[in-house]
C-alpha cells in the first residue's frame, strides 16, 4: 500500500470557504489520505457547514477546541492524531490542485529528502487570480532556510516516518516557519523543491503578507523566542532576513500568463 499523508487543516471562522478547500483535497489523484480538520473555536457556522461532508467521509476526522489557542496548538493537535507517514498542512482558505500530493509522494519515495515543497500562486479574498506565482527553489539547506522562510506552508511536506512528528512553539504568527526549519535540522538533507505550482495561496485584507510592519516584528520573535537566538544574534539575524527578503527572495515571484 501506498504510504499514508495526513493532512492538517486548522480552522478559524471560515465557513465562507472551507468547502473549496476540502474539495481540493477531495479531488486528489493522490488517494490514500486522511484530513485532520481542527476548528479553533469558530464563532460562525463553520461547524454546522462540515457536519455532513465529515459524516460521509470516513478519510476526514473534525476535531473541536473548546477555547480559541491560535493556529499553533490547532495544527499541534492535528499532528498529535495523524497517523500518516507523511505529514502536510493546508490552511481553511488555501487550495491544492489535484496532482499535488501525487507528486510530492513520489519525490519522498525515493528517500533523498525528507522534505518536499513547491511553488504556488497567489489569489485575492475572492479566490480571483492574481497573476503572480512564488517559485520555489530546487534545493532548500536549512541555512537558506534560516536566512527567510522559502517553504509556502501549503505546499510544504514532510517525512514523518523518519523525521517522528514536529511541535511547534505558540508563536502568534510564522510558526510554520520554524516547523520547517526543525525539519531540516533533523533530517541533515536539503528539502527537495517543485518548480511546478502545486496550490492556490489566498491573500486576505489585513494579512501578514500584506503587512510590512508585522513582518519585521514576527520576523524578530522567530529568532529571539522561536530559536532563542541571544537578542544580538537575533537582530542580526533579522538584518540577514531582510536583505534576503526584499533582494532575493522577492525574484521568486513572477507574473503569470
Amino acid at each position: 500500500m501506498r504510504p499514508l499523508v495526513s493532512i492538517i487543516t486548522p480552522m478559524f471562522n471560515n465557513a465562507d470557504v472551507i468547502d473549496k478547500t476540502i474539495n481540493s483535497v477531495l479531488n486528489q489523484t493522490y488517494e490514500n489520505w486522511e484530513l485532520i480538520l481542527v476548528d479553533d473555536a469558530s464563532s460562525d457556522n463553520t461547524i454546522e457547514k462540515l457536519t455532513s461532508i465529515t459524516t460521509d467521509n470516513s478519510k476526514i476526522k473534525l476535531y473541536k477546541q473548546r477555547k480559541n489557542k491560535g493556529a499553533a496548538e490547532a495544527r499541534n493537535l492535528g499532528t498529535k492524531m495523524a497517523m500518516g507517514d507523511y505529514i502536510a498542512f493546508l490552511d481553511a482558505d488555501d487550495l491544492w490542485k489535484e496532482n499535488k500530493l501525487e507528486l510530492q509522494t513520489n519525490i519522498l519515495s525515493f528517500g533523498n529528502s525528507d522534505v518536499v515543497f513547491g511553488s504556488y500562486e497567489l489569489i485575492d479574498s475572492g479566490g480571483e487570480s492574481l497573476k503572480k506565482k512564488v517559485n520555489a527553489l530546487k534545493s532548500l539547506s536549512y541555512n537558506k532556510l534560516l536566512k527567510a522562510n522559502y517553504i509556502g506552508n501549503l505546499t510544504g511536506m514532510y517525512n514523518c516516518s523518519s523525521l517522528g512528528k514536529i511541535y511547534t512553539k505558540d508563536l502568534k504568527k510564522r510558526q510554520d516557519w520554524l516547523l520547517w526549519l526543525e525539519a531540516l535540522k533533523r533530517s541533515e538533507k536539503p528539502a527537495i523543491g517543485i518548480s511546478e505550482s502545486l496550490a492556490y495561496y489566498r491573500i486576505s485584507q489585513g494579512s501578514l503578507s500584506s503587512n510590512k510592519i508585522s513582518l519585521i516584528k514576527h520576523n524578530f520573535n522567530i529568532y529571539r523566542k522561536g530559536l532563542e537566538f541571544s537578542y544580538i544574534k537575533s537582530l542580526f539575524y533579522l538584518m540577514v532576513f531582510l536583505n534576503e527578503h526584499i533582494f532575493v527572495k522577492q525574484r521568486l515571484i513572477k507574473p503569470t500568463d
